[in-house]
């Protein structure tokens, strides 16, 4: 099997500073999604479906939260059999500095991968949500000779600045990379759409390995794969794209692939489970998303101190979430999250442990953990009001952030 021949590292060390204060205490693959589950949760489940049982998980920035979440969540596989998802942290093992971009990274871990005796080097990012056959990819790799394999999606032009974008010739070899380009290449078939990287790569180790160090060598170079490494492999080496959403047999094929690295995108990735359709189906049986889970009771609804009945509408509730008289609208409620009499959540998602007091309203927020909203508050009614205390988005989402204490 081509994944036994694989060693997968996870670039999990980002700061995630557009994603604060969400970040303030937490890696932002460690930031919760979806009421259960971690950013970081979606690439793990791939690896694990895909059959790839040598991971690892290169931290760096608040690492504490995720070292936790991988140590409680991920300890399934077993070292005497050559498996393991391990974080590895920044050590200064090649120079006195940390990891200084996602090139050098890979670069201070040289020794992981010629320890490994891997023939092929897979890298993947930790901070995006999606379904993807890792298996179907390596295959590609392997099939067409490649040296390096791209994952790709078709994005719109207006988007594709965000992005590198590659530019294919017939046969999906690559013969130009282009990072964040003012002006994008289209599609020869579709002026509108480009060819977008997603972050994901397949490697022959050995090239990997030789094109590491010659980036190391290089002076003025970010240490970058999207700006420095791959534009120059794609001159001299044999680089092709492997189009995401192909892998029909085992991943239901919606295309869905999000980088969630703003408050915006975070909160809209997020409510878009609730739609009636989702783009993103976490009920697929056989590719469920796995997380650790705390020991909590099941959610419950109760009738509040003035006789209301809790009434949830359209909202996913983590275990140990209590509704006593409270009204859930449109929401997403993390485990042990307590709505009191008269509350109104709308739009709203909330972290673990967070108590809404009688009478509070909220709308469109964040409110991370650990926090007891007073009686009677409101919050996203007056964003005036929300920006002296809290950090309020261009959409107007407002976050409340960790143990936040109300005056």
């Amino acid at each position: 099997m081509i994944q036994n021949q694989t060693l997968t590292f996870i670039l999990a060390g980002g700061e995630g500073s557009r994603l604060y204060p969400l970040t303030a205490r937490r890696s932002k693959p460690s930031v919760l999604f979806g009421g259960k589950y971690r950013i970081i949760d979606f690439t793990l489940t791939n690896c694990l479906h895909s059959g790839l049982r040598r991971v690892l998980v290169l931290t760096q920035y608040k690492s504490h939260s995720l070292n936790k979440h991988l140590r409680d969540g991920w300890s399934i596989f077993n070292p005497e059999l050559g498996e393991y998802i391990t974080p590895v942290p920044a050590q200064m093992n090649r120079g006195e500095h940390w990891y200084e971009g996602t090139a050098d990274a890979i670069f201070q871990n040289l020794n992981l991968i010629e320890r490994s005796n891997s023939q092929y080097t897979m890298i993947l990012s930790g901070d995006h949500i999606y379904r993807m056959d890792y298996e179907a990819m390596l295959k590609s790799h392997k099939a067409s000779g490649a040296d390096v394999t791209i994952a790709c999606m078709e994005v719109s032009i207006e988007e594709a600045s965000a992005f590198g974008v590659v530019v294919i010739n017939e046969n999906q070899r690559i013969i130009a990379f282009e990072e964040k380009p003012d002006r994008p290449t289209p599609i020869p078939s579709n002026p509108e759409k480009a060819l977008a990287s997603m972050g994901l790569y397949v490697f022959s180790s050995e090239l990997l390995m030789t094109a590491l160090i010659r980036d190391h060598q290089i002076k003025d170079s970010s240490h970058d794969f999207g700006k420095d490494v791959l534009p120059r492999l794609v001159r001299d080496q044999k680089v092709y794209a492997y189009q995401f959403g192909g892998e029909r047999g085992r991943v239901t094929p919606d295309r869905y692939w999000r980088d969630v690295g703003t408050i915006d995108a975070y909160y809209k990735a997020n409510i878009d489970l609730l739609a009636p359709v989702p783009p993103l189906n976490l009920y697929q049986h056989n590719w469920p998303i796995r997380t650790y889970q705390q020991q909590q009771p099941p959610a419950r609804t109760i009738s509040g101190a003035s006789g209301t009945d809790g009434v949830i509408i359209n909202s996913i509730l983590a275990g140990g979430v209590v509704i006593s008289g409270g009204n859930i609208r449109d929401s997403i409620l993390s485990a042990g999250s307590y709505i009191d009499d008269r509350a109104i959540v709308e739009k709203s998602i909330l972290f673990n442990d967070v108590h809404v007091g009688t009478g509070v309203k909220l709308k469109n927020c964040i409110v991370d953990k650990s926090v007891t909203i007073p009686p009677e508050e409101q919050i996203g009614h007056d964003l005036a009001k929300d920006r002296q205390r809290f950090k309020v988005t261009e959409k107007g989402i407002v976050v409340v952030p960790h143990g936040f204490i109300f005056s």
